[in-house]
C-alpha cells in the first residue's frame, strides 16, 4: 500500500505523543507515553534523554499498532517539542553529556541577573525578541559548558552538539544536525532580523558557534530515518517546528491578528503578526512562528509556566483529586471560590511580569474554605494569567482580541473554558481535534511531500467544537480580578 499517512512526533515536558494523520487531517491513531521529570534541587528541572527516546519509540510503535499499520504507510515524519529544552552530546558518540536541562529550569536567574546589570537586555531584546530569563536555552547551554566537566573543551574543539529537543530528534532520526527558525528564535542566539545564528550573543554568552545545529525552513525534508529500530529506514523527516508555533499552525492561524491559547503543562498564547517581527512594550515576546516556502511568518507570544501542571499539583501533590478530570465537577460544586486567590507561580512569573524567582501563593483562605474552593481557584488562578497576557498583548496591538482558538488537555475543561471566556471579555472557540501540536508539524511534514497542496488545502480542515461566549457578572469579575492583581503583587 502506498505511503499515505504523516508521523508526528509530539516530545512534550511530561510524555511523548505519537499521531498518524491522514490526507483529511483526520487523526487516525494516537499514543502518549509518559516519563518522569527529575527535580535535583528546589529551581531545578531535569530530563534523562535515554527516557524520552524510549518514551518516543513506545509512543510511535504504539499509534502504528493502534492503526494496524506499520512504518511502510508513513510518507513523512514532522517534529514538534518543547521548545527550550536543551542539551549537548557528543558527535562521535551520540551521548549527552548531562541530562537535558527543563525549559522550567531556573537554575541560571542569577547569571541573567547578572547580564541585566551589565546592560545587555536591550541588545538581547532587540535582537532576539526575547528577555534575559532562565526559560531560554542560551544560559542553560552556557551553564552547562561552565559545570560538567571537560565539556567547554570539547565544544571549543567542535567535539559537541547543542540543540533543543527537535534537533536532538532530528539527530537520533537521522543523522543530521538541524532545527528551525521557530526553535532557533527561543535561544537568545538567533536575531530575528538576520534569521541567523548571532556571533555578537554566541560571544556574550560564551558559547562556540560551532556547537549550533544548521537552520532549516519548518516545512522541508531534512533527512531520512536510518538504523532507529521502531520505524524501517528512508522515511523523510520533513517537518521540525516548536510546540506552541506547531499549534499555532495547527489552529489555521494563518492570517495577521490570528491568535491561540494552548493549555499544557503551562499556558501560551501566540499570535500571528505577519511578515515582520513586532517589538513588544507590554512583557511579551516577539517570535519566529514558522518558515515556510522560503517566507518567514512572526508572532509574539505571552507564555505561563504552570497551567495543566496546577491540577497535577492538586492531584499528586495534595491529593485533594484522584485523576485531573475530577478538578472540574469539584470546582463546579461551589458558586466561585470563596475569595480564594492562587497564583501558580511555582517555577516563577512569565509574561508580562518575568519574575524568576517568584513562586506560588494562596491567599484568601477562611474556616468556611473546602478542597472545592481549592479547585475552583485553581481553574481561576490558570485563566488569570492568561487574562494578564491577553490584556498585555492587546495594548501592543492597539486593539482588543476578537476571538481566542483555544486547545491542549485543559481546554476539554468546559468550566475553565466558560471561565477564560469570562474573565477576558472575549469568545473562545474550541476546535474539533485539540492535538493541535502535533498536527501543525504533521501539516508542515506534509506539506514538504505532497500530501497536501498548500495552506489553503489544510486551512479549510479546521473545524470548530464549541464557542464559549463571554457572560460574566461584571462586579464578580472585577472583585477577581482586583483580588488576583494583590495576590501577583505577593508573589
Amino acid at each position: 500500500m502506498a505511503a499515505d499517512l504523516v508521523l508526528a512526533i509530539d516530545q512534550g515536558t511530561t510524555g511523548s505523543t505519537a499521531l498518524l494523520v491522514d490526507r483529511n487531517t483526520r487523526v487516525v491513531a494516537s499514543k502518549n507515553v509518559e516519563f518522569p521529570i527529575h527535580y535535583p534541587k528546589p529551581g531545578h528541572v531535569e530530563h534523562d534523554t535515554a527516557e524520552i527516546w524510549g518514551s518516543v519509540g513506545a509512543a510511535v510503535g504504539g499509534a502504528l499498532a493502534m492503526a494496524g499499520v506499520d512504518g511502510s504507510r508513513i510518507a513523512a515524519i514532522g517534529i514538534t517539542n518543547q521548545r527550550e529544552t536543551s542539551l549537548f552530546w557528543d558527535r562521535a558518540t551520540g551521548e549527552p553529556i548531562h541530562r537535558a536541562l527543563v525549559w522550567q529550569d531556573r537554575r541560571t536567574a542569577d547569571q541573567c541577573e547578572k547580564m541585566r546589570a551589565d546592560g545587555l537586555e536591550d541588545l538581547f531584546k532587540r535582537k532576539t525578541g526575547l528577555v534575559l530569563d532562565p526559560y531560554f536555552s542560551g544560559t542553560k547551554a552556557r551553564w552547562l559548558l561552565d559545570n560538567v566537566p571537560g565539556a567547554r573543551a570539547k565544544a571549543n574543539a567542535g567535539a559537541l552538539a547543542f540543540g533543543t529537543i527537535d534537533t536532538w530528534l532530528a539527530w537520533k532520526l537521522t543523522g543530521e544536525h538541524v532545527t528551525d527558525p521557530s526553535n532557533a528564535s527561543r535561544t537568545l542566539l538567533f536575531d530575528l532580523h538576520t534569521l541567523d545564528w548571532s556571533d555578537e550573543l554566541c560571544a556574550h554568552l560564551d558559547i562556540p558557534r560551532a556547537v549550533l545545529p544548521r537552520i532549516v525552513d519548518s516545512s522541508g525534508v531534512v533527512g531520512h530515518t536510518r538504523g532507529i529500530g521502531f520505524l524501517p529506514d528512508g522515511i523523510p523527516v520533513a517537518g521540525l517546528i516548536g510546540d506552541q508555533q506547531g499549534a499555532l499552525f495547527g489552529q489555521a492561524c494563518f492570517s495577521r491578528g490570528l491568535a491561540k491559547c494552548t493549555y499544557g503543562t503551562g499556558a501560551f498564547v501566540l499570535m500571528n503578526t505577519g511578515s515582520e517581527p513586532k517589538a513588544s512594550k507590554h512583557g511579551m515576546l516577539t517570535t519566529v512562528a514558522w518558515r515556510y516556502g522560503g517566507k518567514t511568518t512572526y508572532a509574539i507570544e505571552g507564555s505561563a509556566f504552570v497551567a495543566g501542571q496546577a491540577v497535577q499539583w492538586l492531584r499528586d501533590r495534595l491529593g485533594i483529586i484522584t485523576t485531573s478530570a475530577e478538578v472540574e465537577a469539584l470546582a463546579a460544586s461551589v458558586p466561585d471560590s470563596g475569595g480564594v486567590t492562587f497564583v501558580p507561580a511555582m517555577a516563577g512569573l512569565g509574561a508580562p511580569h518575568w519574575r524568576p524567582h517568584a513562586r506560588g501563593i494562596i491567599t484568601g483562605i477562611s474556616g468556611g474554605t473546602t478542597k472545592a474552593h481549592f479547585a475552583r481557584a485553581v481553574l481561576d488562578g490558570i485563566a488569570l494569567q492568561l487574562v494578564d497576557i491577553l490584556d498585555a498583548m492587546s495594548a501592543d496591538l492597539g486593539a482588543p482580541l476578537a476571538e481566542l482558538r483555544v486547545d491542549g488537555g485543559a481546554s476539554a475543561n468546559d468550566l475553565l473554558m466558560q471561565r477564560q471566556a469570562d474573565l477576558l471579555g472575549v469568545r473562545c472557540v474550541r476546535p474539533k481535534n485539540r492535538e493541535t501540536t502535533g498536527l501543525g508539524s504533521a501539516l508542515l511534514a506534509g506539506l514538504a511531500v505532497g500530501v497536501w497542496s498548500g495552506l489553503d488545502d489544510v486551512a479549510k480542515s479546521w473545524e470548530r467544537d464549541k464557542t464559549f461566549e463571554p457572560h460574566g457578572d461584571p462586579a464578580e469579575i472585577a472583585a477577581t480580578r482586583a483580588r488576583w492583581n494583590d495576590a501577583v503583587a505577593k508573589a
